[in-house]
């Protein structure tokens, strides 16, 4: 009986062990559920994208053929297409191009002097936030007023694409305000859950970047503190390319195989969630 009693606590200690591998388990399989869902919802916007661009070749062989073909059917000398075909061309693409986007998140309508395009942001199902564009299309396509917030690099971006592809643009400044957003959302949520783990206060930057925080994990009927810095190195990402977790110097070698393990699980699961599933553990 008596080793019997002396075998429970570590036999205990196994099994929480295997709650909290299991409990990661169980997390990076929700996240690549959502990630393959989301790639699927990618493919089926480039379908789209791809149908849309047969028509705009198709629209544009059909005004070459109107402007090179007489009654009869006989070759006449290269023309320009008409001002008016060229206009409804135009207005045609925009009304495909508003179609397309309404797929992922943005919406648009055709103004007198441009197009207003609504950028819907979400995460998890949940809407978070919308930003506005007005855009000006003549003489040269021109932002004309904004609601997108000043860290993201909206001049930059639109340098480097407004003129050239206009659904380039959009679909990078999409993916900017999203991740943006929700690594906001996930810094809340860890804020609102969690509190009662977290040590001091959650450091983070405007732009949802950088986030330094303190937690505490209790191990053994001992608490131990784990300092934290994630880093999103690429804006276009809600998950850090960097998680740096450390723990006293004198803290057990289990506690820092503990750290690592969690600085792994920080870069593949969103952060509330891999709070969630060390409360399960």
């Amino acid at each position: 009986m008596e080793g019997g009693k002396a075998c429970a606590p570590s036999g205990v200690f196994a099994h929480l062990e295997m709650l909290e591998v299991q409990s990661h388990e169980a997390a990076v399989k929700q996240e690549e559920m959502e990630q393959q869902e989301e790639k699927l919802a990618r493919l089926k916007a480039t379908v789209q994208e791809l149908r849309l661009r047969r028509d705009e070749l198709q629209a544009k062989v059909d005004l070459q053929q109107k402007g090179q073909l007489g009654k009869e059917g006989v070759m006449l000398p290269p023309a320009q297409p008409s001002a008016q075909a060229v206009l409804e061309w135009k207005i045609k693409s925009l009304k495909a191009m508003l179609r397309l986007f309404y797929l992922t998140g943005i919406s648009g309508k055709l103004t007198k002097k441009g197009v207003c395009f609504c950028i819907s942001t979400a995460y998890e199902g949940t809407y978070l936030d919308s930003y506005y564009l007005d855009l000006l299309t003549e003489p040269e396509v021109q932002i004309y007023r904004h609601s997108v917030p000043i860290f993201i690099p909206l001049e930059e971006i639109a340098k480097k694409y407004l003129q050239t592809d206009i659904r380039r643009f959009l679909s990078v400044l999409s993916d900017h305000l999203n991740a943006y957003v929700q690594r906001r959302y996930q810094a809340d949520q860890l804020q609102k859950h969690f509190s009662d783990q977290i040590e001091g206060k959650l450091q983070r930057n405007s732009l949802c970047d950088l986030l330094v925080f303190n937690y505490n994990v209790s191990r053994k009927s001992k608490t131990f503190l784990f300092k934290v810095r994630l880093l999103y190195g690429d804006l276009c990402c809600s998950l850090p390319t960097e998680a740096v977790v450390s723990c006293a110097s004198d803290a057990p070698a289990s506690v820092a195989e503990m750290a690592a393990a969690h600085s792994g699980l920080f870069r593949r699961v969103a952060l509330h969630k891999a709070f969630r599933s060390f409360g399960s553990a």
